[in-house]
């Protein structure tokens, strides 16, 4: 018995998954195009650095046009620090434009070990968490100017307020990436709930908690320590969440229907039959 049983172990299984060896070749591969689609598309960064860089100090350049000084500005601390931000805006511009790639890297790469109907459910995720992480980095966007420019109207006159440029960076990075992954809430609420781990209703009750969660959680992911930042990832956050809920009701109606519960017209008191 011992040696018929030694080769069925080294034979694929009927559904054809690979061997684990082949596996991690596979990540190999995914994991050298991922690299390589961020190497590329970081020159984009690079070559628009200037734009970008524009774009990002306009609030700043705003307030100081507007107080008539120069007593607002960035500031450089030593000769290196151009070079490495515009590195670090390059290759944040190519893990960001990258992301639709690198992203269905993961999902493929896990796909094999899924049924065709998890396959097709997975898909669906995957094509709305893109939008999604793009919505909120582009929420973010629009955001930061309006909240740099409320922030630094704080500043009294006579003051000089004269951040480093490369915090100043940091934070415009962070606070994108923060709002891109808090917009992928409802995604995750969702597949939680089509799962079969979440339900509705406990969403529905859990409001608290979750508003809450959502507040921390901003505090942590903003690297600015004020309100109005938690409070404009919150928000929409907060806003999105509600929406996970309404999908998720229907969703549990959806399937309802489709497949009515035969015990739902029991007492609670009353037991269910074997067959």
């Amino acid at each position: 018995m011992a040696r018929t049983d030694r080769p069925s172990r080294r034979r694929r299984d009927p559904q054809g998954r690979m061997a684990l060896a082949e596996h991690f070749r596979e990540l190999r591969n995914r994991l050298t195009i991922s690299v390589l689609a961020i190497g590329v598309l970081s020159v984009v960064g690079w070559y628009w650095y200037d734009e970008i860089i524009a774009v990002v100090t306009a609030p700043i350049e705003a307030v100081a046009a507007e107080r008539g000084d120069e007593a607002v500005s960035l500031r450089f601390q030593n000769i290196t620090e151009p070079f490495a931000m515009q590195l670090r805006v390059a290759v944040f511009s190519g893990i960001l434009l990258a992301s639709p790639i690198w992203l269905w890297q993961i999902w493929a790469f896990l796909l094999p070990g899924l049924t065709r109907p998890e396959k097709r459910i997975a898909l669906s995720y995957f094509f709305i968490s893109i939008p999604l992480f793009f919505a909120g980095a582009a929420l973010a966007a629009f955001t930061f100017p309006r909240l740099v420019a409320i922030l630094l109207g704080f500043t009294p006159d006579g003051i000089a307020n004269l951040p480093g440029a490369s915090e100043f960076l940091t934070l415009w990075l962070y606070f994108m990436l923060a709002f891109g992954l808090a917009f992928l809430l409802p995604v995750v609420l969702v597949a939680a709930n089509q799962i079969g781990v979440l339900s509705a209703r406990m969403m529905l009750r859990s409001w608290r908690v979750v508003l809450f969660g959502i507040l921390v959680f901003s505090a942590f992911m903003t690297p600015d320590p004020s309100a109005w930042t938690m409070l404009a990832m919150a928000s929409p956050v907060f806003a999105l969440y509600w929406c996970a809920v309404g999908v998720a009701f229907l969703m549990e109606r959806r399937r309802a229907k489709k497949n009515p519960d035969r015990y739902a017209g029991l007492s609670p008191d009353e037991a269910t039959p074997l067959s």
